[in-house]
């Protein structure tokens, strides 16, 4: 069956986003070498004067949420892969704290030209984001995070008003997937919320790419 039929409705921006997305997996592919300070940033640890500011294009294409993968079994391989690793978790624990970590209604996201497009249950809604600058987040573990805000700047959009990208970079550079934090209420709200980090993937990849990704990158 035809991966998701859902962009040719659900994104008012479809033709220009979706042919952008196969150019968008390349540009976002993991297969270019990273640096041994990129690697040791997307590690949580780097000096806070190495992290720089980005722009929204860093994040350009169409994306979308992997929960529903999650649910239907299809990372099952990655959580098997998780709980061998790191014997922290069985395989249900990480089942049931990725349930928590992914949750979401946001299906699919869509940016271009510092708009930000989100299908919800069908539903699209669209806003024109500013840049906020970002923040450094220093975690009990002794490890360190980096979220880039930004804001809605229409008042009468039913988009998120605060959201923050979370991609384990630091520096300018197209992402390759990303947690993005999503609320109403304040950027410093959102600082605080931990354990609820939905995560998006490029649209272009298959399930099994995900699952290839996630395993190896």
């Amino acid at each position: 069956m035809q991966k998701k039929t859902i962009l040719n409705t659900a994104l008012s921006i479809t033709l220009a986003l979706a042919s952008f997305s196969l150019f968008a997996h390349g540009s976002h592919s993991h297969s270019h070498p990273q640096s041994e300070k990129a690697i040791q940033a997307s590690n949580g640890i780097f000096n806070d004067n190495e992290v720089k500011d980005r722009k929204l294009s860093d994040w350009q294409g169409v994306w979308e949420s992997i929960n529903p993968l999650l649910l239907n079994g299809k990372l099952d391989a990655v959580l098997e892969h998780k709980a061998q690793k790191n014997k922290d978790k069985s395989v249900d624990e990480y089942r049931e704290y990725y349930k928590k970590g992914y949750a979401t209604d946001i299906d699919m996201i869509g940016i271009e030209n510092n708009i930000i497009e989100f299908t919800q249950n069908g539903v699209v809604n669209s806003c024109h984001y500013a840049y906020s600058g970002y923040k450094i987040l220093n975690y009990a573990s002794g490890k360190k995070g980096v979220r880039y805000l930004f804001e809605c700047q229409d008042a009468n959009s039913k988009a998120p008003k605060y959201i923050q990208f979370s991609d384990h970079i630091i520096e300018p550079q197209p992402s390759g997937h990303f947690h993005l934090y999503m609320g109403n209420e304040s950027q410093e709200k959102l600082l605080e919320k931990l354990d609820n980090w939905p995560t998006y993937y490029p649209y272009s990849l298959t399930d099994e790419q995900i699952v290839h990704e996630m395993l190896y990158h």
